[in-house]
């Protein structure tokens, strides 16, 4: 069946969960966008758990290194190397056509680890100090619609170069697949937050539609690597928000 391939190939491509699969078409990661909500609503649910188990038996800030772990480690670090390679391109490159040969690049500079240490320091200062009673809504949140940017960004944008991962999801991702990936992480979402749920949607789109126009503006387009550099900064923003004091 088509969509339970195409919900497989999701969670493999995004996650390290060990599941049954052969190699995919840039064609079919397109479609499996649309199910990026899903793998961030399970990914969270085990944070979730985590931090529910260990409640009451350590100090915040070492639950807190805990389930940042837990969510470096499910996801195989994903998201943290297109930040790195990301912030090495524009940190480093002048022109178009350097920020994408610095992208390539396997190694990580200095703006690369900047980049992921401030992520990982600023996730770690949010997620201590996230009340208990806003842990699971805001945590789901952040991961269900930071996956979520994927389908925006690849819908608005073209692709940045012809080859790469980010080119089998950037403009084949269709209006219907926007759509039901809008519905999904909507459908998620919203029986946790209910109207409140205004907070962490807009600082999400806020996110993607800023980080948009900076590729287009210095590469004409997005990559894979920008991908999950919008996606931990939307993680970031949401988590601010469950934060805020108003």
């Amino acid at each position: 069946m088509r969509v339970l391939q195409d919900l497989v190939l999701a969670f493999r491509f995004l996650t390290r969960i060990p599941l049954p699969g052969k190699s995919h078409a840039p064609d079919e990661l397109s479609r499996a966008a649309k199910f990026f909500p899903i793998v961030g609503f399970v990914v969270a649910l085990g944070a979730v758990g985590l931090r529910r188990l260990l409640n009451g038996h350590l100090a915040s800030p070492v639950v807190a290194a805990l389930v940042l772990s837990y969510l470096v480690l499910i996801t195989g670090g994903f998201h943290e190397d297109g930040l790195a390679d990301t912030a090495d391109g524009f940190g480093g490159g002048w022109n178009k056509e350097k920020i994408l040969e610095i992208m390539r690049d396997s190694r990580i500079g200095s703006f690369g680890a900047l980049a992921i240490g401030l992520s990982l320091l600023a996730r770690f200062s949010l997620l201590s100090n996230l009340r208990f009673d806003r842990f699971p809504t805001y945590l789901i949140a952040a991961h269900v619609l930071c996956r979520w940017t994927t389908l925006p960004l690849s819908f608005l944008l073209r692709p940045a170069r012809v080859e790469g991962q980010g080119a089998g999801v950037t403009l084949k991702t269709s209006v219907l697949s926007l759509i039901l990936g809008t519905l999904i992480a909507f459908i998620i979402c919203y029986p946790l937050m209910y109207l409140a749920l205004w907070i962490p949607f807009t600082a999400a789109l806020a996110v993607t539609l800023l980080t948009a126009l900076y590729y287009r503006s210095q590469i004409g387009g997005v990559t894979g690597d920008c991908f999950g550099a919008t996606n931990q900064l939307a993680e970031i923003a949401i988590y601010l928000c469950g934060v805020w004091v108003p």
